[in-house]
């Protein structure tokens, strides 16, 4: 699974997204990002040419299997990171920033021995 940074962070914006809304859409994506539409448009190309999502006619954005492996993937991280950094005492702006960074970076086998130690 090697994805780019930019193409995770709109997978797990996907996903984010379809939670609170019935359908996702590229200036939906735009606006939570607070990217021109343009630029949205052409990731959600890249995305689609890499079979991470698909995209109907109505211009409504769902992730594929392997899209959504990716954003529950990234989502986890975000969460598990920020949630601990806080916990050690970082502001939550703060942890949610560095765990926006780090969870794009980290391996695997860290994130897992994080993930253990904490729980």
């Amino acid at each position: 699974m090697n994805t780019s940074e930019s193409a995770e962070n709109y997978l797990e914006t996907i996903l984010i997204l379809s939670r609170c809304k019935p359908v996702v859409r590229s200036v939906d994506i735009a606006e939570e990002l607070g990217f021109k539409k343009s630029s949205v448009s052409v990731a959600m190309k890249n995305l689609r040419e890499k079979n991470h999502i698909t995209v109907t006619r109505e211009g409504f954005i769902y992730l594929t299997e392997s899209g959504k492996e990716i954003a529950d993937m990234i989502y986890e991280r975000h969460e598990l990171l920020s949630e601990w950094l806080t916990r050690l005492g970082v502001d939550p702006k703060i942890a949610a920033e560095d765990a926006c960074r780090i969870e794009h970076v980290i391996s695997k086998e860290s994130f897992d021995a994080i993930k253990r130690h904490i729980n």
